[in-house]
């Protein structure tokens, strides 16, 4: 009696669900018993078997080789192998004298004229393989130049359907760019904000709690961006779905995740840790809880700093605010000579215009980039390298573009920083111990402590705004209306230029929420 394995095979787990494994038994099934052979046991598997490793084909290879049974049946030459690998080692157990039968071909495996149609037919099944892979790459490249994500949608969007944008999923798109602002905070390390974005209830596709692994995975992603990118490859693309997160803010993240921003993960939060140096020796002030509070202290021995209690930082901060107040009647003043900043600004040169050359800069050397593939100047390892360097500016000018709205969007976002500005001392004061942090770290610079007292300047920004303060704004100079002191007018360009800072527009956006919530509690 001759006894036989009989393989039946589909690519996927999909293509399994249907009849095409059923009816590949039955063929088989009729086949040996038309040709008085014994199926003794059946192996079924739903890999693709364009690439080797199969463990289910290779389970078959090993219980032939140790001679378990007299030979295999197949439904189709290519349900047993379409790579050459594989082939290899069915044409091994046929040399071996294992018998080989394939239920749709007619042919004599055993004979050289069988074996070599056999071996056409094997060819031909890895060349449609290949054709087809080609074909799917082609139609994939199309997709990615149209600025479509052929793929499933990452975590905060939702699929739409063949040929449609993916879309922010209106449940975890908003936890996304949670995820990303408190990372940038620096309060958090990747185990925390695990157990942060867990607790607030983001959810991987599946609806199981995500992996640190997952949360990594995010946060290095530009698709939030907009940016659609293929980590085999290394290309970009420019997706037309909606960006969760700004440039710059993704370019930050990636900073704290590189190390290059400070420390990451801290076991003890309190409020201002790693700001203070000691004012004496230049090392890090120290905080520890004693007694219920927080103290900083140097642990250099034999230094005249001992510590400061948390309480006095944040007196002396509030203190350092308080001088930034402006009464309403200066405020209402001020606003004036804003509106006579804008008359003069009309006739300097337009930033939009700049950002508008730059940008063409930039694209004219995205387009040389290409030119230099083609002629084979540079390989295309360093063209995606560069490519997405450019992309990246190219994102940036144009997120600067839209920032930059004209000289009426500058103006009313100068008295919107004014007006906060004004509330700064209240604001730091209702503010919860993270606020109070970010306020301090990004409005003062120079910390130190000397003593038991805790000295700092004001950044740039508030130095700015200080400065004009300082000038008495009254009335116009000459008899003319609208007519104020150059002097003030360059000191509110220097405060323009300072705004732009990425750390002052954080600031300011963490201002607003902060007023917004305490008018909101007020009413």
């Amino acid at each position: 009696m001759t006894t036989c394995f009989g393989y039946t095979r589909v690519s996927t787990a999909k293509q399994g669900e249907g009849v095409s494994l059923e009816v590949q038994k039955e063929e088989i099934t009729r086949y040996a018993e038309k040709h008085g052979l014994t199926i003794s046991r059946w192996f079924e598997e739903k890999e693709t078997a364009a690439k080797s490793g199969r463990p289910v084909f290779n389970a078959i290879m090993r219980d032939l080789n140790n001679h378990k049974a007299d030979g295999l049946i197949v439904h189709k030459i290519d349900r047993s192998a379409r790579n050459f690998r594989d082939w290899a080692k069915i044409g091994e157990l046929s040399d071996q004298g294992v018998a080989i039968h394939f239920v749709t071909e007619s042919l004599d495996f055993q004979s050289r004229g069988g074996r070599l149609t056999a071996d056409i037919q094997a060819v031909i099944a890895s060349d449609y393989i290949r054709n087809l892979r080609e074909e799917a790459k082609k139609g994939l490249r199309g997709r990615l130049k149209q600025g479509l994500y052929p793929f499933r949608a990452p975590i905060g969007y939702l699929d739409q359907g063949r040929g449609k944008a993916k879309i922010p999923d209106p449940e975890k798109a908003p936890l996304i760019q949670e995820m990303f602002d408190l990372y940038r905070t620096g309060n958090h390390g990747i185990r925390s904000l695990h157990a942060e974005m867990s607790a607030r209830g983001l959810r991987n596709h599946s609806g199981g709690v995500l992996s640190r692994h997952g949360i990594e995975t995010i946060l290095s992603n530009p698709f939030y961006t907009g940016i659609i990118r293929i980590k085999v490859t290394g290309d970009t693309y420019d997706g037309i779905h909606e960006p969760l997160i700004s440039i710059s803010l993704f370019q930050r993240v990636q900073e704290m995740k590189a190390g290059k921003c400070g420390k990451k993960t801290t076991r003890h939060m309190h409020t201002y840790r790693g700001l203070f140096k000691c004012g004496l020796c230049s090392l890090a002030m120290i905080a520890e809880r004693q007694k219920g509070h927080v103290y900083y202290r140097c642990h250099t021995p034999d230094c005249p700093t001992k510590g400061i209690r948390e309480e006095t930082i944040e007196q002396a901060a509030l203190a350092e605010f308080e001088r930034s107040t402006i009464r309403p009647k200066p405020f209402a003043e001020l606003v004036d000579v804003l509106e006579a900043w804008k008359v003069g600004r009309q006739d300097q040169h337009d930033e939009a215009a700049s950002l508008k050359m730059q940008l063409g800069k930039l694209e004219a050397r995205l387009d040389n980039l290409m030119d230099a593939l083609i002629e084979g100047l540079i390989d295309k390892e360093a063209y995606s390298r560069k490519k997405a360097g450019l992309n990246f500016d190219i994102r940036r000018i144009k997120e600067s573009q839209k920032d930059s709205a004209g000289i009426e969007a500058e103006h009313i976002y100068l008295e919107k920083f004014l007006e906060l500005v004004k509330n700064l001392a209240p604001l730091y004061q209702i503010a919860n111990r993270q606020e109070k942090r970010l306020f301090v770290s990004l409005a003062t610079s120079n910390r130190t402590v000397v003593s038991k007292s805790a000295c700092f300047e004001p950044s740039n920004w508030l130095g700015a705004a200080q400065s004009i303060l300082a000038d008495p704004v009254g009335a116009p100079y000459r008899p003319t209306s609208r007519t104020y002191p150059d002097t003030l007018l360059r000191q509110l360009d220097t405060l323009v230029e300072t705004l732009r800072e990425p750390t002052v527009k954080e600031l300011v956006v963490q201002l607003s929420d902060i007023m917004g919530r305490h008018n909101g509690a007020a009413k």
